[in-house]
């Protein structure tokens, strides 16, 4: 469980780092993110997808996550910015997008959005379970369909593994019956790899959901190995390692070699470290900024980083 000590979000660092590197947001605004690549770049079509490995279906490499970002009230000045940034999203080929019953309001809000805009057949849903009790938890599950207005939910996961036996027991029946497409567990620490390696040693499931980016690297040495070898998509959460990477990058200028893989900010060169790992599914940054939004999006497009690049990145980015 993420502690109200620990929100210190992605969003406020990205601004952050964008003034300090002389970029601001009112020079974004204006240009409009206007890039200097080609056009095809900018194109839905052009947005790398990897597939989920116990179906074959596509998904696009960059999500959105809702954690904080999508907690908002219900007043329209509070839910008009994330309508721009799931329309946003959409328009850019993205589809996954990952919310939780403990992420406040963020279920509800999701779904009236996607009802509101037309999107849900474009969306990719995952939600989790997180409660002890087998008749709690289909209470909990059954609660966040009717919030996120998605039956079938395509992927519901046990989250931080709380009474995963119990819940998984019943995810296996649900996706029998369709009421679930993808079944999947989530952790968000590198002390919880080692409880999360067992149930993937054991379970049959179709997603794991763990902490990965350059700031943490710890799933490299068992996990992304395990899941590939498991056949399991992974999605990477805590991207930007909590806005730690952010605030350490701020200061620095975008290096030269940045253009090698595409990249015009230092959100998308994370972004493309963690996806040209081999066993990364996607990634979901979060945000309620339409403009970091566009940002994150690009990172799905272009060249991908190659192992020794990818060591390049991790020695200049921390």
């Amino acid at each position: 469980m993420i502690t109200p000590s620990q929100k210190q979000t992605d969003t406020v660092s990205r601004r952050e780092a964008l003034v300090w590197l002389g970029v601001g947001l009112a020079g974004l605004a204006t240009t409009g993110l206007r890039f200097s690549r080609a056009a095809e770049l900018n194109t839905p079509s052009a947005m790398l997808t990897r597939p989920i490995p116990s179906s074959g279906e596509s998904l696009p490499a960059i999500g959105l996550g809702t954690w904080q970002t999508f907690d908002v009230g219900a007043a329209s000045s509070d839910r008009a910015p994330l309508e721009d940034v799931l329309n946003a999203f959409v328009e850019l080929g993205g589809k996954l997008i990952d919310s939780s019953p403990m992420y406040g309001n963020s279920e509800d809000v999701v779904g009236e959005i996607a009802a509101k805009l037309g999107l849900r057949a474009k969306l990719f849903i995952a939600t989790k379970v997180w409660i002890t009790g087998k008749d709690t938890g289909i209470a909990q599950m059954q609660d966040s369909m009717r919030k996120l207005r998605a039956k079938p939910i395509d992927l519901m996961q046990v989250h931080n593994l709380v009474d995963v036996d119990t819940q998984l027991a019943t995810l296996r029946e649900w996706k029998r019956a369709g009421i679930v497409r993808y079944i999947g567990i989530t952790h968000y620490t590198a002390s919880g790899h080692d409880a999360v390696a067992r149930v993937l040693a054991r379970e049959k499931i179709d997603f794991v959901q763990i902490n990965y980016s350059v700031g943490e690297r710890e799933a490299e040495a068992r996990l992304l190995p395990l899941a590939r070898e498991r056949g399991v998509a992974v999605i990477a959460n805590r991207p930007f390692a909590g806005g730690d990477l952010f605030r350490r990058l701020r200061s620095r200028p975008l290096p030269s070699w940045a253009a090698e893989i595409d990249c015009e900010s230092w959100a998308q060169i994370l972004l493309k470290f963690i996806i040209s790992h081999p066993a990364i599914t996607a990634a979901i940054p979060g945000t309620a900024n339409a403009l970091h939004l566009r940002d994150n999006m690009r990172a799905g497009l272009g060249r991908l980083p190659d192992e020794k690049f990818r060591a390049r990145i991790a020695a200049e980015a921390v």
